[in-house]
């Protein structure tokens, strides 16, 4: 996902865009941004966890503890990030930096349901999705939104693949 952001960024104009690191944790991909040329200034980063967002505060990052958009009032975002917690909920992991909810969704879709009204007018989500994570529901809600989904990237790995999907007005 870092390289996808890096080298996404490096092609907007001007570069002076609002970025948001949505579940930032280490603040891997608001460094991505930043080493693309994005503005420090124009970067902010928000996390669940007040332990990832202390992390990224002592990196010189913005950062905000937030469940999701609940602590971003009524800013308007560029370009927005989301690795999010996508597995379905098993015996052996329900860790909420790693599981969706039930069937791997649920937080994605919370995600996509508030997003559009922290968009900017010609703003764009980069989302991380995995072939194990079903997306139907997300698809259509996505379509219903006015939002259109097309394929960036994708990664084989040994149990799945991930892609990097662009998200954005149609």
């Amino acid at each position: 996902m870092a390289q996808q952001v890096e080298a996404f960024c490096k092609n907007l104009e001007g570069k002076n865009i609002s970025f948001l690191d949505m579940g930032c944790g280490t603040g891997i991909l608001s460094e991505a941004a930043i080493r693309a040329g994005i503005p420090r200034e124009k970067v902010m980063a928000v996390d669940i966890d007040e332990e990832a967002v202390s992390y990224v505060k002592n990196k010189g990052i913005n950062a905000k503890v937030s469940d999701l958009f609940s602590n971003l009032g009524d800013e308007k975002f560029d370009l927005i990030v989301f690795n999010p917690p996508y597995l379905p909920a098993s015996r052996y992991d329900r860790a909420k930096d790693t599981t969706g909810g039930k069937y791997g969704d649920e937080t994605i879709l919370r995600f996509l349901r508030q997003a559009k009204k922290y968009l900017s007018e010609n703003g764009k989500i980069l989302l991380l999705l995995s072939s194990l994570t079903p997306k139907t529901r997300i698809e259509r809600l996505l379509k219903s939104q006015g939002l259109k989904l097309r394929k960036l990237s994708e990664k084989k790995l040994f149990f799945e693949t991930l892609s990097i999907w662009l998200i954005s007005h149609t």
